[in-house]
């Protein structure tokens, strides 16, 4: 493991537990071979081995790194551990793996307050909420300039609904006008303006030309 050659490490960790399943390396062998998996590239393996040493020591001391083993793969499985301070854009990818990472941390979170691992994982889990909230207002907007009013209404309301504290959220809240506006859903359209000018009376989305002259949807062209 030292030297990076994380296929063979798999091979010596699998016979080990193999051979001495009640030995004291056992355990500490099933995460190594999780950790090394992730190291290698194996995703799945990874995540599997991390849910069968879950399953196996639910009170193991360790456990908690499990949890977080299983949020980081999923976190960004192609790059290190902090390669979120590069804010990679996953908002338009899909958006499973991002959830199961979120689900992770949330558990180590609410099982293990004072891990070690914990202090890590909240702000990946401030991190995790607001790509979510970027994933459904995405499809929103990908709904709307096709219109498909209705389904993009659909999904602007559930970012709005579970992800309010998100600045996704501002963008969410438009897309509810525009979308109810289209429908000719007038009601439902004027409660939705009026939660975005109280929520976010400084937007970019209620001043100037963007409200009142330009096609809403140019407010996502980056060359305008």
């Amino acid at each position: 493991m030292s030297s990076g050659a994380w296929d063979k490490a798999i091979k010596y960790l699998e016979k080990l537990e193999a051979r001495y399943p009640y030995g004291r390396y056992a355990q500490q062998a099933q995460l190594d071979i999780a950790y090394a998996y992730w190291k290698s590239g194996e995703r799945a393996s990874a995540i599997a081995a991390a849910d069968r040493f879950i399953k196996l020591y639910p009170n193991h001391a360790n456990v908690d790194y499990a949890y977080y083993l299983k949020g980081l793969v999923n976190f960004n499985e192609n790059s290190g551990l902090l390669s979120f301070l590069d804010r990679p854009d996953l908002s338009e990818r899909d958006s499973k793996g991002t959830r199961e990472a979120f689900d992770a941390f949330k558990e180590l979170a609410a099982r293990f307050p004072d891990s070690k691992y914990t202090a890590d994982a909240l702000p990946r889990m401030r991190y995790l909420v607001n790509t979510l909230a970027q994933y459904e207002v995405h499809v929103a907007r990908y709904y709307m300039k096709r219109g498909a009013y209705v389904a993009a209404a659909n999904r602007a309301q559930y970012a709005v609904q579970n992800y309010m504290q998100a600045p996704a959220t501002e963008e969410a809240v438009f897309i509810l006008v525009k979308a109810y506006d289209s429908l000719g859903m007038t009601d439902l359209r004027d409660a939705a303006d009026r939660v975005m000018h109280k929520n976010f009376p400084q937007s970019r989305y209620l001043t100037g030309k963007a409200a009142r002259e330009v096609s809403w949807w140019k407010l996502w062209d980056p060359d305008w």
